[in-house]
């Protein structure tokens, strides 16, 4: 059986990503495609309780290390007991955040060392990498996020921190131009669907002439 596709949606908070797979997922499967949409952390039994842990803003005391092994140890579960899986039977995966989110977040972000973070990623991963990951290119002040909803544990940190983690995902970008493709957010949920429409079917087009489209309903 011939491999699915793999497509990932980063970017800092609130920038869409989770609408965008969504609609990309009901898009898809108007045309005739399995796409199954998942996110990280979460999708399996334990990777939601893990998700809980890591976003529940009483555990302000955990250390970047712990930090980054529970998102870690999350896709681990996930690679293991969805994405692999579904893969193998030829569907086409979205993937709310992945590996770049660590890198961009505790790596960039935090400060860890995104050499020893890629190696754990590796590890996690069984060396699986998306085929296309799509770069929402937003930007939020904490201030104005904080008015709009209660946020999480992750979004309560300042300015400086997300800055960095933009920069990083840029970083990324430059370092995976073939991988990961930046879209800029619109104005118009449709206008950013639009773009990110064209890109995913450009990279649908170029798997099926290699001969591994996946497989149809």
């Amino acid at each position: 059986m011939s491999r699915g596709i793999f497509i990932t949606f980063e970017g800092p908070e609130k920038s869409g990503k989770s609408t965008q797979a969504r609609l990309l997922e009901k898009y898809l499967k108007s045309k005739g495609w399995k796409t199954l949409f998942i996110r990280e952390p979460g999708s399996t039994v334990i990777g939601e309780k893990i998700r809980r842990v890591l976003l529940d803003r009483k555990n302000d005391g955990m250390s970047l290390v712990a930090e980054m092994l529970l998102y870690t140890a999350s896709r681990a579960q996930l690679v293991e007991e969805v994405i692999r899986p579904a893969l193998r039977r030829g569907m086409i995966v979205l993937c709310d955040r992945f590996q770049d989110s660590t890198l961009a977040y505790q790596g960039y972000g935090c400060g860890l060392d995104v050499a020893v973070l890629e190696k754990v990623g590796k590890l996690a991963t069984s060396g699986i990498t998306p085929d296309l990951t799509l770069l929402l290119d937003f930007w939020q002040s904490r201030d104005k996020l904080k008015n709009e909803s209660a946020p999480d544990r992750i979004e309560l940190r300042p300015d400086a921190f997300h800055q960095r983690v933009k920069k990083g995902y840029f970083v990324l970008a430059g370092r995976y131009p073939q991988r990961i493709k930046i879209v800029r957010v619109e104005p118009g949920i449709q206008e950013t669907q639009a773009k990110i429409r064209e890109i995913v079917e450009s990279c649908l087009l170029k798997k099926s002439s290699d001969k591994k489209r996946p497989s149809r309903s």
